[in-house]
């Protein structure tokens, strides 16, 4: 219940809302998405491990963007992406939520230590995540995007 306490609370503010699906906006996302995870491999390369983890979470977080703007929902707060990854979609939203855990941390604290081999693990997970969005993506019909812009409405 708190979660779409939260979800409501940002449709009031007008930071949550259901907009005009777009394929335009879905696939400047997915663009996006592919060139942060092309960013953050080659970063990882270069052993700039901090900012490919960024930029890893960044391209999961842009597919998922992609994945609202497929069936008309915008949102400016990725807590609620990815909540709504799982209550609206109900698409397992464990690797993103541990994605942004990790992007919080290397990006405002340096009490940490990480390695090629976690950040080589995450930009797997990303890559599978992001394929996999990708694919549920391409599935969704008009009838499947009416029904999940009416359960949004529900939620919030």
């Amino acid at each position: 219940m708190k979660k779409m306490t939260f979800l409501v609370k940002l449709v009031q503010e007008g930071k949550l809302q259901l907009v005009e699906p777009s394929e335009e906006i879905k696939q400047s996302y997915v663009e996006k998405s592919e060139s942060n995870l092309i960013s953050a491999r080659i970063l990882l390369n270069n052993n700039r491990l901090e900012e490919s983890v960024g930029l890893a979470y960044y391209s999961m977080y842009h597919i998922l963007t992609a994945l609202l703007f497929k069936v008309g929902i915008k949102s400016e707060n990725h807590s609620a992406s990815i909540i709504l990854l799982k209550e609206l979609f109900n698409y397992d939203n464990k690797d993103i939520s541990e994605a942004k855990t990790e992007r919080i941390d290397k990006q405002y604290y340096i009490d940490f230590k990480i390695t090629q081999e976690e950040v080589q693990n995450m930009l797997r997970k990303a890559e599978l995540f992001n394929g996999n969005i990708i694919d549920f993506i391409s599935k969704i019909n008009s009838n499947e995007v009416k029904r999940y812009r009416e359960r949004f409405k529900e939620l919030t």
